[in-house]
């Protein structure tokens, strides 16, 4: 990224743009730390399930942390979409977790504060973490669900805190729709000090810069974005590619379908020939989450010291069936396509591209987060809990390495929650932890395993799980083999056994066992036992 065309314009050297975004980027980190530090739910202490970003008078994000890419492609519409309350005054934060409103799904709640020097808002700091439970039919509000309203309390854009003032009965509403009522109260309130945090921090670049000079960093952050992707789709050769993948709903699965038309510089995502909605299942996506893992796809390629901001979306466009499993309205369950179609949207972008740059692209990752959601009433404790995790798998071999076993890919960004947390908090127990060993696809470059995850219950409990390639294996590219498809299993305590396939939710008793069992990355290339 040294040619001329990605140089900052002349007013700003290329120094005060790399000092510019440090800034912005260091105010985004810290409110992740703070939020990390302060909350209360394991999910975000631990497994570190948000993200934080920094936004200018327009609701543009000019910086991010390296937190969730799901979240982070999405959180502009969120920001927009509380932009409705205006006026705001200082210290206002609202509030959205509606999919259809700027959010993604339902358990993750974005909090936007508004900051002023003098009378105008210069910017908005935000945040967005996953919380453990919002309600709905099943615990972890992550359901096997057909409709929004199933998965939990729908916040659409709301002042939370009224010009420094807690707004307590929105604070209750959402507290009191929970089945971990203090859990939750812990969560806001560590996202409100997060966002507090990146009010003060952006005050005081505000201070350094000058507010002219801060707003035209912005402005120069979001035009150096859009300079470093254009130069990398420019880099891509002309042409139309298509690929296609499927969800795991009924025996030939809900196809997605990308035609992705590279025009010199600029990248057109067109998705028409993809499935409708679906009825049946909570894998709708909705046109944010899509949006965003294309955004993810080419932002891959421009390398880990490219900007990362709403800039880098200009050069790329969209075409979004209505009422597609890519673009789904109310009022369809949308939990799963947060978590999981996001990552299958993923799959077929970058498919796509690896028919463009095949020396560039992995072959598929684990394909899943793998989601499990736990909750009941403890009985030692005297008090109900709502848990939710997702579990690592393989990641993809590609061109120039193997693929890493046991991690979090692609969408997802989160960290593992460390089994000896879990009974401090909770009445069950992971009694098994390991690598899924073979798992991975074979080839020159092999992919890497998935793991094995066992939870032994010590109480009644019900368990949901959304998760994904049991069905359809992890693909491989340029002859190498596919990744191995994922199992769930229940394990009743008098030894019978039940396959769950890839979405389930049963209830459990003392001495149950779930075992989850993750899929391997697809292989890349020959292998040289093979020839």
């Amino acid at each position: 990224m040294t040619s001329d065309a990605i140089q900052p314009p002349e007013a700003l050297s290329a120094a005060d743009l790399a000092i510019a975004d440090a800034v912005l980027t260091s105010i985004a980190e810290e409110m992740g730390e703070a939020l990390g530090r302060t909350a209360y739910s394991p999910n975000i202490k631990e497994r570190r399930d948000f993200s934080c970003g920094v936004f200018d008078a327009e609701g543009q994000m000019v910086a991010q942390a390296a937190h969730m890419p799901v979240h982070l492609g999405a959180m502009p519409a969120a920001v927009r979409a509380v932009m409705e309350l205006a006026p705001f005054e200082a210290g206002d934060v609202l509030a959205v977790n509606d999919p259809f409103r700027g959010g993604t799904h339902l358990p993750d709640i974005t909090t936007v504060s508004p900051v002023f020097i003098g009378a105008e808002p210069i910017g908005f700091a935000a945040t967005r973490a996953h919380h453990a439970d919002i309600g709905g039919m099943a615990p972890g509000s992550m359901p096997v669900a057909r409709e929004l309203l199933q998965e939990g309390i729908v916040i659409p854009p709301i002042r939370l805190v009224d010009g420094g003032t807690r707004n307590e009965s929105a604070f209750a509403l959402i507290v009191r729709n929970s089945r971990a009522p203090e859990e939750r109260r812990g969560d806001l309130r560590a996202q409100l000090a997060a966002t507090a945090v990146g009010a003060r921090r952006l005050e005081a670049a505000a201070d350094r810069f000058t507010l002219p000079g801060l707003l035209e960093r912005f402005a120069a952050l979001l035009d150096h974005g859009e300079r470093v992707v254009r130069s990398v789709i420019a880099g891509i050769p002309d042409g139309a590619y298509r690929f296609e993948d499927h969800m795991e709903v009924g025996p030939d699965g809900l196809a997605i379908r990308v035609d992705l038309e590279v025009d010199g510089d600029e990248a057109h995502f067109d998705f028409s020939a993809s499935d409708p909605e679906t009825e049946v299942a909570s894998v709708n996506a909705v046109a944010t989450v899509t949006r965003s893992a294309c955004y993810y796809t080419i932002r891959c390629l421009a390398g880990p010291d490219a900007p990362r901001n709403e800039g880098c979306y200009r050069p790329i466009r969209f075409t979004l069936p209505e009422r597609s499993v890519v673009a789904a309205g109310p009022p369809r369950a949308v939990s799963a396509g947060n978590v999981e179609t996001s990552q299958r949207i993923t799959d077929v972008a970058l498919g796509a591209l690896a028919q463009a740059v095949p020396d560039r692209i992995p072959a598929a990752s684990s394909g899943t987060m793998n989601n499990i959601t736990i909750g009941g009433y403890d009985s030692a404790r005297q008090r109900p809990y709502a848990y939710y995790e997702t579990i690592a798998g393989g990641a993809g071999g590609g061109p120039n390495r193997v693929g890493r076993s046991g991690v979090h890919t692609h969408m997802t960004n989160t960290m593992n929650t460390p089994v000896e947390a879990l009974p401090l908090a909770y009445p069950f127990t992971v009694e098994r932890y390991e690598l899924r060993r073979g798992t991975g696809g074979a080839g020159e470059h092999p992919g890497g395993d998935g793991v094995v995850r066992e939870y032994h219950f010590h109480d009644l409990a019900t368990v949901s799980i959304v998760s994904e390639r049991r069905q359809f294996a992890p693909w491989p590219l340029n002859g190498g083999a596919p990744g191995t498809r994922g199992r769930n299993t229940l394990i009743r305590a008098d030894g019978t056994t039940e396959d769950l396939g890839p979405r389930a939710e049963v209830d459990v008793g003392p001495g149950d066992r779930v075992r989850v069992e993750t899929p391997g990355g697809g292989g890349w290339g020959r292998s040289r036992i093979e020839e």
